[in-house]
């Protein structure tokens, strides 16, 4: 969704961290989004931090770099990277979320094999 400036409204920078998140476990973890889900394991946000630092305007075409910063017992943080198709840095962003049993929304580990494969998905 872009506003009558004809650049993308700054809540669509979350929905696409979002879309991207999903879309990439799979090659992070093994393991996809819905399967994730029917195991009752949720990675909900609980805190975010973003600088916009240039406009994305209609008809720009999206890079994103995805990396896992941290893994905690019970927490992960993520941080994305945007830049248009001219590799210009539009947005950075670091998420922090938390693992949950999908069952009754108490934290929980993250499962061990999960750990291990967050954090093998350095920026390195």
């Amino acid at each position: 969704m872009v506003d009558v400036a004809k650049i993308v409204y700054y809540p669509e920078y979350f929905d696409l961290a979002h879309r991207f998140f999903e879309e990439s476990l799979v090659e992070i973890c093994g393991i996809g989004y819905p399967e994730m889900m029917d195991q009752k394991i949720g990675f909900p946000v609980v805190q975010t931090e973003a600088q916009h630092i240039a406009p994305l305007r209609y008809g720009d075409d999206i890079v994103c770099t995805l990396w896992v910063e941290k893994v905690g017992d019970k927490s992960c943080t993520w941080r994305y990277k945007f830049a248009n198709q001219d590799g210009l840095l539009v947005w950075d962003a670091r998420v922090i979320t938390v693992c949950v049993d999908l069952d009754t929304f108490e934290s929980m580990s993250i499962p061990s094999e999960l750990a291990d494969s967050l954090r093998a998905c350095s920026e390195d």
